[in-house]
């Protein structure tokens, strides 16, 4: 079974598919055409609707049968939402979505990172590519719940509320805004919250504009361009090595003070504007063909050695406050363990991959030994797509895997690696040792 990573892909087998998504979610699912929109109300299959030819639902699955779906149908997206609408994503177990082939047999899952404050989640989507059908994680949130899935996929939603004003004109379809008045309205934004102004970088703009660019020829969101292309890769390509890096992508506003404002609305779109790490920015805004406004901005933070010993010294403090918060002993750092985890790190970005097992099967006590390292016992976490240190030490204390290695008595060196760029953004991994 594949184990995706946000805007991972996957080619399906031929048959009927079987979607699970278990726990307290609502389930549902958008059937859209190439130009990334629901062709009316029977293609949105939810509680109250069921059924659409090709998509049945039932409680926490989804039939789909992708030879009856519409005959111009070319994506399916899953989609869950809290099943009581009060209770933020945040707050609930993260969804985890199961695909299987017909007969049972798993063949994809996808775990994506904890959502925030975000009311309802694009999961994961099933999409036709070449005549055959392939399954990619998203892990896309809107904090505006259906308001927002309506916005991007063309779903009717009744409004009883006073009619909007019509929206300003559109600059022509393609153009991009100069980058200085987007950078000024952010940077004032920045200003309010106590952070430094930020520099606009050339490499990190080119790679917003292309992967908004990207987003608006295909009319949606995504981490994955229609070209296959991520936006991390796009960085990569443009030559800007990052230390830390984060992201928005942003559909709606028409104006560089509509985007910021939409950012500043929820705590996690917040998080960059008060960020003093931060110190360069990439903007790119773009117009579809439909006339939506897509806007791609980059945050970042340049590599250097210093910068990477700083952050997987605070892996490591980080996962030493778990082990004393347990009564354990420190785990001390160990320079043939780092460079295992460092290596991996390095190898799952360069060969676009993520797994404890390498491409020619290397284990991770194979990587270590040829590091040097003797140890007797050896484990490894993984991560990817996380931020912050804090942030991946605490989804490795919340998965019992990776908190059984962090606290296991018998380990006593660790060495932490971290990398950015390929599909999920980040790639963090730990190693432990045991004499």
């Amino acid at each position: 079974m594949g184990e995706l990573v946000p805007g991972g892909n996957l080619a399906l087998p031929d048959g009927a598919l079987t979607i699970r998504v278990p726990g307290p979610f609502d389930l549902s699912a958008l059937i859209t055409g190439a130009d990334g929109k629901v062709a009316g109300d029977a293609d949105f299959v939810f509680f109250n609707q069921p059924s659409a030819p090709g998509a049945r639902l039932h409680g926490d699955t989804l039939a789909l049968h992708p030879r009856r779906l519409r005959p111009d149908a070319e994506r399916i997206t899953v989609v869950v939402s809290p099943a009581d609408p009060a209770t933020p994503l945040g707050r609930l177990p993260v969804p985890a979505l199961t695909v299987l082939a017909d007969g049972g047999v798993p063949v994809a899952r996808f775990t994506p990172p904890r959502p925030a404050q975000e009311t309802l989640l694009l999961l994961a989507e099933v999409y036709r590519r070449g005549g055959r059908w392939k399954v990619r994680a998203l892990g896309q949130g809107y904090a505006d719940g259906l308001a927002g899935l309506a916005r991007d996929f063309g779903v009717d939603v009744a409004d009883d509320g006073p009619r909007p004003a019509a929206p300003a004109p559109s600059p022509p379809q393609g153009q991009r805004s100069a980058p200085g008045g987007p950078l000024e309205v952010v940077n004032a934004a920045r200003a309010r919250a106590g952070a430094p102004p930020l520099t606009l970088d050339t490499r990190l703009t080119a790679a917003a504009e292309a992967h908004a660019g990207a987003m608006a020829t295909a009319g949606r969101l995504a981490m994955e361009g229609p070209d296959g292309i991520s936006l991390f890769h796009r960085i990569a390509t443009a030559g800007y090595r990052c230390l830390t890096v984060d992201e928005h992508l942003i559909s709606g506003p028409r104006t560089p003070e509509g985007f910021v404002d939409y950012c500043l609305s929820d705590a996690e779109r917040r998080g960059p504007f008060g960020d003093p790490a931060v110190v360069h920015i990439g903007l790119g805004r773009a117009v579809g063909p439909g006339g939506d406004i897509f806007w791609t901005a980059v945050w970042a933070r340049p590599f250097t050695p210093d910068g990477l010993g700083r952050l997987t010294s605070e892996v490591i403090a980080l996962t030493n406050a778990e082990r004393a918060a347990a009564r354990l002993a420190p785990l001390t750092p160990e320079p043939r363990l780092t460079t295992a985890a460092q290596r991996h790190s390095d190898d799952m970005v360069a060969r676009d991959f993520y797994s404890h097992t390498g491409p020619e099967g290397q284990q991770p006590w194979d990587r270590a030994r040829a590091a040097g390292a003797g140890h007797r016992g050896i484990g490894e976490n993984i991560a990817c797509g996380q931020r912050s240190a804090a942030e991946v030490v605490r989804g490795w204390m919340d998965s019992p895997g990776h908190r059984a290695n962090i606290l296991k008595p018998d380990f006593t060196h660790i060495g932490v690696g971290y990398t950015t760029g390929s599909r999920a953004g980040t790639y963090w991994t730990q190693v432990f040792g045991g004499v």
